[in-house]
Order: C-alpha cells, then structure tokens, then sequence
C-alpha cells in the first residue's frame, strides 16, 4: 500500500511511500521545520517509506519549547509506531545530534545513520561557544525585530535555492522558529555525542557541505571514533547541505543505501 497524502497526517508526522518499504526518518534542523527535506521526501518516496516530523518548538509544534530529552522520545515514538524493520536515520544540525544520540540508544533499530552538519562536538570549549551562543539567540530573539529580520533572511535564503517553487512555498509557508535555536543551545552543551557516535556498531555517513566551515573541522575526528563511517561532501553547500543541490544529497543517501542492508 503507497502512503503519499500529507493531509492524512497528522500530529506533525508526515508519512509517504509503500508502507512495507525500508524507513528513512529525516530529522530536522534547528529552525526549519520537517518541510526542509521535502525534496529528499519525495525523491526517495517511490520505492522508501519516508518519514518527517516536526521537533518541539518547530511548526505544528511552535506552542512547545525545544527540549532535547522530548525530542528524543519523540523520535522514538515515531519510529516505533510507524517505522519498518530496516531504518536508516538522517538528521542535520540539530536532528543530527539527535539521529546520533537515538542511535547509539537504539543499534539494534537502525540500520544506519546519516549526519550532516553535526561534526562539531559541544563539549569543553565548545561545550562552553554552544551555550553561549545558545543564551545571546534566546536573548535576541525576545525582540519582534529580530525575529522578523530572522524570518525574512531565512525566506531570501530559500528563495534563492535550486528548488521548484513548489518547495520553496512550502519550507517559506511552514515558518522560521529561530527562538528554538537557542533553546538548543544549553540542551546540546557539555553532551558528548563523539562517545555516543563510538558506540553505534552500524555504518554511519558524515555528509556535510563542503562550506560548512564549522562542521569539517570536525569531520575527521567525528569520523575517526565511528566504527564503519565514511564522509562525503556536497559541493557548493553549506551549513544546511540538502537544499542548495537537493539532488546531489539526494544520491548520496541512495548510494549509502546501496552499500548498507537497506539496497
């Protein structure tokens, strides 16, 4: 049976693709909402059952703040409930530290993990940069100003992207919730989700864009400590790698599938 109505979801969980298909659950950025991997949802549909959700404090959540810990056993209540026996995880940015943390919990649920934009581990120095950062953002964003000033960079920023218009109305209309970045901030601080990410026995792929400055410093060392992991890069992309080339990131979760149980 093929799921691809939207309008059939429903508690921000979006569901298309064979039912009995092999899962691909996308977890989102801090920000955006489940709408920024539509072009990835509708890619991999055909032949995957694909699976987005908003996070707390993020579209059809907007009423809730983000708390880490929710939206872990949030995830794990998605992919309990309507996830396959073979699951691959994507998460970028904030989604993919949570893809990393619900995997090292669950190695024996998924099947592999992809993260992108989530290289950097918040510990120590950085540990101390993330909560900074996090305490100045929801500073800032008590302020109408600001927000609007969020929302109409982050609409230009989509505007200008290699995707239909289809797509752009739909990551545009579902909202920009930059106040949740920074209650990230504190919750991702001082987690070591290098340790966690040495702990999953599944192949992993690091994919991130290959301007995301940040993010490859870290690479290397985030690659090092997994124990089947690989890196790839999306050129011409930065920190949020899926929408400048969504066909390019695209391939290379279908090439990561290939090579894992879920071909």
């Amino acid at each position: 049976m093929q799921q691809n109505d939207p309008t059939a979801q429903s508690d921000g969980i979006d569901i298309r693709g064979p039912d009995d298909g092999p899962s691909v659950v996308f977890v989102h950025g801090a920000v955006f909402t489940q709408t920024m991997w539509a072009p990835q949802r509708d890619a991999l549909s055909s032949d995957r059952k694909v699976i987005t959700l908003d996070l707390p404090g993020h579209g059809t959540r907007s009423d809730e703040d983000f708390e880490f810990d929710v939206a872990l056993d949030l995830l794990d209540s998605v992919v309990d409930e309507h996830a396959t026996d073979e699951l691959l995880v994507v998460g970028l940015s904030l989604g993919g530290y949570l893809a990393t943390e619900y995997a090292s919990q669950h190695p024996d649920r998924v099947d592999g993990v992809v993260l992108s934009g989530c290289s950097v581990n918040p510990v120590d120095g950085m540990g101390l940069l993330t909560r900074a950062t996090g305490g100045i953002t929801r500073l800032a964003t008590r302020s109408d100003r600001v927000n609007r000033f969020v929302d109409k960079a982050a609409t230009n920023w989509v505007r200008k992207q290699d995707l239909s218009e289809e797509y752009k109305d739909e990551i545009v209309d579902s909202g920009f919730y930059p106040k949740q970045f920074g209650n990230a901030g504190p919750d991702l601080a001082g987690r070591d989700f290098r340790a966690a990410l040495a702990t999953y026995r599944g192949p992993s792929l690091i994919l991130n864009g290959e301007r995301d400055v940040v993010m490859r410093r870290g690479e290397g060392a985030h690659a090092a400590a997994a124990q089947h992991c690989e890196i790839e890069i999306i050129e011409n992309a930065g920190h949020v790698a899926n929408l400048p080339r969504p066909a390019a990131y695209t391939d290379k979760i279908r090439e990561f599938m290939r090579q894992t149980v879920l071909a």
